[in-house]
Order: C-alpha cells, then structure tokens, then sequence
C-alpha cells in the first residue's frame, strides 16, 4: 500500500480518515477477484466472527464457515459445551442448512420460538426422521398457542433429492415457487436448501478442514493452566486457538504463548496437522515482534475500536486502527507472520481498507450482533422492532460469566473494575436479517474494491491500494443521502 502524493500523514489515523484512489485495472469483473486469505486458517473470505458470547455460538460458527469464514468460540464457554459445538460445526454440510425440526405434538407456542434460530424462517415437523409437514409464521397466526404443530403444519411439502447441483436446487426451487425445501435421502432428512443459499453456493467456496468438514475456531484465555485448556481445545478438533486478552503485550501473554504453541505441536506430531495460533491483541509493531516470537502465527490488531468497548474512554489507551494494522502488518508480513484486524468496521469500506493496510482477515464482533445467527434471543421493542443484546466483553456481564467459579470476594473485587457496555440493542435490519445477507453486502464491497484497484488476490490488493487522507467534511461527502436535501 502506498499514500496518494506520497504523503506520510502526520498523526495516526481511523478508517474514517482515509480512501482508496482507483488506478488503472484490467480486472473488469468482482467475480475475478480471489478472497481466499495465506494466514492458514482456510478462510476463502476474509472474515472472522469474534469471540464475543453474544455473537459467536453453533448457528453462527457453522453459518459463517459455509460462506468462507470462520467464527472463533469465546473463552468463555465450558470446554464440554466448546467441544459439543465443534461436532455440531463438523457435522453440518457444507451446501445444506441445518433445519429446525420439531415433533409433530410440539404446541405452536414453543415453536414459533424456535423460528428465528435460523434464517431460512420455516421449521420442520419430523417423526423418525422423515419430515411430515412444514411450520412457517404465517400457520400460527390467530391459532391458540397450545395447538399442536401437526395441526397447523402444511402437509404439501415439497422435498429434493440429496447429492444434487446448487443450480439445480435453483432450479427446483424457482420453478415451484418455492423460497426453502427439505432435502431427503432415502425419505430421510438430511437438510434444508433455500433459493438463495443455492446462489450463494455457486459464488463462495465453504471454509473447511484437510477433511472437507467446515472450520471453526476457539479461545483461551491467559490465565489457569493454559496448557491444558489449549490441548483440550485441540484434542476437541478447533482449526485455529486464539490466545485472548485485551492488553496482548504483557509477560502473561508471554508465559501463555509458548504453552499454547507446544501444545500445538504435540497434536501437530500425533496427527500431521498444525492448527495456526493466533494471540492478541496489540496495536504496534514491538508487540507483534514480540508475539511472535514467542510462538504467534497471526496477532490480532485493536486496542478500543470496537463497538463495545469503552477502553479508549476509560483509560486513554488505544489507537486509531488503520494506523495500528498498516504499522502491525508491515512487522508481521517481515517475520513471514500474519495480522487480522479487531474491531472499528462499520461499512464494507473499512473491511477493505483494513485489507489495503495488509490485515490476511478482518474480524467483526457487534456488526454480527444484530443477525438472527448470533446465540441472543430475538427481542422486539415496543416500535416492534427486532434487536438482540450484545455487550463487550470486559463488560460487568461478562466478567459475571467469566469469573463465576471464583470466590464470591474475588468476583466481586474484579467487578469493580469492569469496561465495555454491558447492554446494547443491535437491531436487525429487515433488509438483511441473517449473517449471510450481511456477508453479501461486505464481500461485495470488497471485491468491487479488487477492481478499482487492478487487485486478483488479497496480497495483490495490499501492494496496488493507493490511501489518500480525507476531512470530516470528505468522508461525510461520501455517505449515500436516503432522501432529499
């Protein structure tokens, strides 16, 4: 990446601060663009689903993986239920959705409930794993709620067969006037193919393990016996262990990384298989020196960018992101390591600024909130809004989950100290209610940025984007106007 004119800015900047100059192309389609990302993750899209407990669960994990991502399970989940979720993740197919199916004597009640937990907005009525009927929110309109699904439930269900192309899935679908159909094996179902999903099917590559099975990742903290969180966390089949803490350039993090990394390499040996470690977070290049050579692979960048955090406030640490990723990035692709990008996207824009600075991937937290994927329970305000509660996570939320083991004295000494809201509302947007509507929008975004560019890849793009520095007054000129002025 280069500055228009050459000019070296003279103060640090946000991705507010700056833009990307088009230049001469020969790249005429986004489509000829690659977003498949080198840090080893097996990411064919540069996005990472931060591990924040009210973003990143089951239904995100194996959503986002399906599209090219991959989510990263928070520290704060119990290792039995980290592991649960892994074989869910691994056993989910890489073009089918997994269906809400529901017993035929469920009441409409507890089944609407079950509705938003995926986006394709029908539920399933299964008995020995043969769907009977189809339940969507229409059926329960002005039906007592302790009606029985079977009663209600439309019959005239249309299935496809397993094994089939997207596009003939497409196909089926579209000449049936049909948005979702189960998809049956031997009369058994096996999953579930949406219009869209199809489509969808034909423009991203799943992110998935040597063994086809779709990605996910999960992280430990740096205190207790780290050693034997990350092999646990190993032996449970994660594709990449995050070491997380929000100041990554302590002695802590120091002591923790070679743990982690030996822990590594012991899977590595019995199984042939190195899983990449990523640890941070950091905000200059000393401290990426520094993790990675204490075992690093890819450090994440961001000290207060994030929606949730209040670090910046509260304490007068941080700094502005694009600044911290250009600077981190440069000493990481030095030591042959990479950097991913945590925190301050708000537009696809910044995506694809953070990519222009050299980030391999850039992960987003309380963008994600507000989809019906994240692990929340889908809540209307009194406009009859649609939201979902996300909260940071030095918030006193989740400091309560994180230390509930500990002594009642000891958790409510950290308490006193906590950062980041621990109550926000993040709406979801009717236009794009699901992860996947938003996924379309960033990598659309992105590799539209590939052809102003003349970018084919991701380090193609980091070396041909031109940054130019811009006001207020700039960036605001740049913002879409929805009415008239």
């Amino acid at each position: 990446m280069e500055f228009l004119n050459r000019l070296q800015p003279a103060h640090d900047l946000t991705y507010s601060d700056v833009f990307m100059v088009p230049r001469r192309s020969d790249v005429t389609s986004r489509f000829d663009a690659d977003l498949s990302t080198q840090d080893g993750t097996g990411t064919t899209i540069p996005l990472v689903v931060a591990n924040m407990t009210a973003i990143s669960g089951r239904r995100m994990a194996e959503t986002i993986a399906r599209r090219g991502g991959i989510a990263i399970i928070p520290q704060d989940i119990p290792l039995d239920v980290v592991a649960a979720t892994v074989r869910q993740v691994k056993a989910a197919h890489t073009l089918y959705d997994t269906p809400v199916t529901v017993p035929p004597s469920m009441t409409v009640g507890e089944a609407l409930s079950l509705l938003p937990k995926r986006a394709h907005g029908a539920l399933l009525v299964v008995e020995d794993g043969r769907p009977l009927g189809v339940v969507t929110e229409r059926d329960g309109l002005e039906v007592d709620r302790f009606t029985q699904v079977h009663e209600v439930m439309s019959t005239d269900v249309r299935t496809v067969a397993a094994g089939l192309d997207p596009r003939d899935y497409f196909d089926a679908l579209a000449g049936s006037h049909l948005a979702v159909a189960p998809v049956v094996d031997d009369g058994r179902l096996v999953g579930v193919v949406t219009r869209t999903g199809a489509l969808r099917s034909t423009i991203y590559t799943p992110a998935t393990d040597p063994d086809g099975r779709l990605v996910v990742g999960a992280a430990v903290g740096i205190n207790g016996d780290v050693r034997a969180k990350a092999l646990a966390l190993l032996e449970a089949g994660v594709d990449v262990l995050v070491v997380d803490t929000a100041h990554g350039h302590q002695h802590k993090m120091l002591d923790a990384l070679p743990l982690v990394r030996d822990a590594r390499d012991e899977v590595a040996a019995r199984t042939g298989r190195r899983i990449p470690v990523a640890a941070g977070n950091v905000v200059s290049a000393d401290g990426v020196r520094d993790l990675v050579a204490a075992g690093a692979d890819i450090v994440k960048v961001g000290v207060g960018p994030g929606a949730m955090c209040t670090t910046r406030m509260m304490t007068g640490v941080g700094r502005p992101q694009f600044s911290a990723v250009l600077e981190c990035a440069a000493a990481a692709r030095e030591l042959g390591a990479h950097v991913w990008a945590d925190g301050g996207v708000r537009y696809p824009r910044d995506v694809a600024l953070a990519l222009a600075a050299g980030a391999a991937n850039v992960m987003i937290g309380s963008w994600f909130a507000g989809t019906l994927e994240s692990p929340g329970d889908l809540k209307v305000d009194a406009d009859g809004r649609a939201y979902k509660e996300s909260f940071g996570m030095a918030s006193s939320r989740a400091v309560a989950n994180r230390t509930r083991d500990a002594a009642g004295f000891e958790r409510a000494r950290m308490a006193l100290f906590e950062e980041g809201i621990s109550s926000s509302r993040m709406y979801l947007d009717p236009e794009r209610p699901g992860v996947e509507d938003l996924v379309d929008a960033i990598t659309a975004g992105v590799r539209s940025s590939f052809t102003y560019a003349g970018a084919r890849s991701l380090p193609e793009f980091a070396e041909r984007a031109v940054v130019g520095l811009q006001s207020a007054a700039g960036y605001d000129e740049g913002r879409p106007l929805h009415r008239s002025w």
